[in-house]
C-alpha cells in the first residue's frame, strides 16, 4: 500500500537566497556526465543483448587533475588527467558475457569528445575498477515486474523555480551554448555561477575558464572578459555581475584565468561524483535536498536515482495542475518494491488533495516506463 501524507504550509519567504550552477566543464560536472553516460551505455548494452537490464550503480568516480604550462598565445598539457571509474555492474548473465570496462571507457571518451571541444579524450587516463556485485543486490534483478529498491534512501523535489533559480540556471546554458561558443570560442566550458539574491536585488560571480590559445595578451584577456561581461549583463538584466573576480591586472599569465583545456581539471582542480548540480540542475542552499548522487545510479532499482528525479517530475505536474508551490518527498526502504513508497507533500496553497493524490499515484502507476526513460538517458540528472 502507498502511504501519501499531504499537508498545507505557509509560503516560504526568504530575505536572502542563495544558488549555485557548475558548469558542463567543472571537474565535478565531468565526473557525473561521465558516469552517467556509462550507465546509459551498460544499460543499452544489456537491453540489446539480452532485452534485460541487470544490477549495476557507476556512481563512482575521481577526475584526477593533471597538469599543465599555461601561456598566451597557446601553452601545452604536460601531464594528462587520469578518470577513475568504479563500483558494480553486471560481467556476465544467462550465458552471456559484457565487456563492461570497454563500454565503460568508450563511453567516456565519446563524453569527452562531444562537451569539451579542447580536451584530446585519448590522451586521458582511464582506470575502470569495475567489479562484480554482492550476490543479495544482484538477486533483486531475478524478479519480474516491478523491482523491488535496492537501497534505503529519501529524495525530495520541488516547483516551481525562483527567478534566481531560473536565472543561475540560463546564465550558465547560456555562456556554454553553441551561440556563444560561435561568438567567443575563447571561452572555455568550466563555468561556475553563484547567484545571491537580497531582497529583489540580484548579484552573479562567475568563474570561467579561457582558452589560452586564443588570447595572447594580457590585454587580451580582459577585453574578451569584458565583452563576455556586457553580454551577461544585456541578457539578465541583474544588479551586478562579476567574472573572474580573482583576476589582477599587471600579473600577466599568474593574474588571470587561463586554461589551455577549457577547464580547471587539466591541472587547477579535481573532481567527484555527487559533488557537483542537484538533479534539477542546480545547487540551491534555501531548498531541502538529498544526500544521494543522481548520476551513474540503476535507473530500474535504485532509488537514490528514481525518485531524486521523479520527486522533481511530480512537484512540477502538481503546479502544472494546481498553481501551487509544492515540495514532495519520496522514500522507501530496501526490497520494497519502488512504486510504493512513502510520499509526503507540502502545499503552499489550499487545494483539493485528491487532486494531488490522482497527480501521485498515476506517476507511480507508469514508474516502469519511467525508469525505461532514465535508462535511455531522456531525463538529464545534472
Amino acid at each position: 500500500m502507498r502511504e501519501i501524507s499531504i499537508e498545507f504550509i505557509k509560503p516560504r519567504e526568504e530575505k536572502v537566497e542563495i544558488v549555485e550552477r557548475k558548469g558542463i566543464g567543472h571537474p565535478d560536472s565531468i565526473c557525473d556526465g561521465i558516469m552517467e553516460s556509462i550507465s546509459i551505455a551498460l544499460a543499452q548494452e544489456y537491453l540489446k543483448k539480452t532485452g534485460h537490464l541487470f544490477h549495476y550503480n557507476i556512481d563512482k568516480g575521481l577526475l584526477v587533475a593533471g597538469s599543465a604550462d599555461v601561456k598566451f598565445g597557446g601553452g601545452e598539457i604536460i601531464e594528462p588527467m587520469k578518470l577513475i571509474i568504479g563500483d558494480r555492474a553486471t560481467f556476465q548473465a544467462g550465458g552471456v558475457d559484457f565487456a563492461v570496462n570497454e563500454i565503460a571507457v568508450q563511453a567516456a571518451k565519446k563524453w569527452f569528445r562531444k562537451n569539451l571541444r579542447f580536451v584530446d579524450a585519448d590522451s586521458v587516463i582511464y582506470q575502470s575498477e569495475l567489479r562484480p556485485g554482492s550476490p543479495e543486490l544482484v538477486s533483486i534483478f531475478k524478479k519480474q515486474g516491478i523491482l523491488g529498491s535496492n537501497d534505503t534512501s529519501a529524495s525530495v523535489g520541488y516547483a516551481p523555480l525562483t527567478r534566481l533559480e531560473k536565472t543561475v540556471l540560463e546564465v550558465e546554458n547560456f555562456l556554454n551554448s553553441k551561440e556563444f561558443k560561435k561568438t567567443h570560442p575563447e571561452t572555455g566550458e568550466d563555468i561556475k555561477v553563484m547567484g545571491l539574491r537580497r531582497g529583489d536585488s540580484i548579484s552573479l560571480t562567475i568563474a570561467m575558464a579561457f582558452v589560452d590559445k586564443f588570447i595572447s595578451t594580457e590585454e587580451g584577456y580582459f577585453k574578451a572578459k569584458e565583452e563576455a561581461l556586457e553580454e551577461v549583463r544585456q541578457r539578465t538584466g541583474v544588479d551586478e555581475v562579476v567574472i573572474n573576480s580573482l583576476d589582477e591586472k599587471g600579473e600577466g599569465i599568474e593574474g588571470v584565468y587561463l586554461t589551455v583545456t577549457g577547464t580547471s581539471a587539466e591541472e587547477g582542480d579535481c573532481g567527484q561524483v555527487g559533488r557537483g548540480n542537484r538533479t534539477n540542475g542546480f545547487i540551491a542552499l534555501n531548498r531541502p535536498s538529498g544526500s544521494e548522487a543522481t548520476a551513474g545510479k540503476n535507473p530500474v532499482s535504485h532509488i537514490g536515482k528514481i525518485y531524486n528525479v521523479l520527486t522533481h517530475k511530480i512537484a512540477e505536474e502538481i503546479f502544472k495542475e494546481t498553481g501551487s508551490p509544492n515540495y514532495v518527498w519520496m522514500t522507501t526502504r530496501i526490497g520494497t518494491p519502488i512504486n510504493q513508497p512513502m510520499v509526503s507533500v507540502q502545499l503552499e496553497k489550499q487545494i483539493d488533495k485528491e487532486q494531488v493524490r490522482e497527480v501521485i499515484n498515476k506517476e507511480l502507476d507508469n514508474i516502469q516506463s519511467f525508469c525505461m526513460d532514465l535508462a535511455k538517458g531522456k531525463y538529464k540528472v545534472l
